[in-house]
């Protein structure tokens, strides 16, 4: 059996992120996919989050987001993240956003990924994740049973 731990950042749609149509537009999805990144860093790795004022950052490569269904202004959205996976200096995360109404309603499946990278002159270069960052992504790494992963 597939199981897996989630941080959850819960966040109420406001006016604001809804179109003229009404319901939510799409790149606020993305917007709560780095609420809830940053929230859980200060919450399980404020060190990391501390050392983004340095010369440490943590750089998106990838994000993506699939729809399901429309949220609309008041509707409560639970995104809960959980480790794809983690390789090299590159941590995937992936982003399950839930209508919170009654029964939680799947509306968006969305994933990042984001590199741990150093500022230099000229640029920037790889560099090794933070470890206060490994051990706070520990408890959430996939746990494969029977089932197998989802996709």
């Amino acid at each position: 059996m597939w199981q897996e731990r989630t941080y959850n950042y819960r966040h109420q749609v406001l006016l604001e992120e809804t179109n003229l149509v009404g319901n939510v537009y799409f790149s606020n999805y993305f917007l709560w996919q780095g609420h809830c990144r940053e929230s859980f860093l200060f919450a399980h790795a404020p060190g990391v989050m501390s050392a983004l004022q340095g010369d440490f950052a943590m750089v998106t490569t990838a994000s993506r987001c699939d729809f399901f269904d429309e949220l609309f202004a008041g509707d409560c959205v639970e995104v809960r993240m959980s480790l794809r996976e983690i390789r090299d200096n590159k941590v995937t995360m992936r982003f399950d956003y839930y209508r919170v109404r009654g029964a939680a309603q799947l509306v968006a499946v969305g994933e990042q990924t984001t590199a741990c990278v150093r500022r230099i002159p000229g640029g920037t270069e790889p560099t090794e994740l933070p470890e206060e960052l490994r051990a706070a992504l520990r408890p959430y790494e996939p746990v494969v049973g029977l089932a197998g992963p989802r996709v």
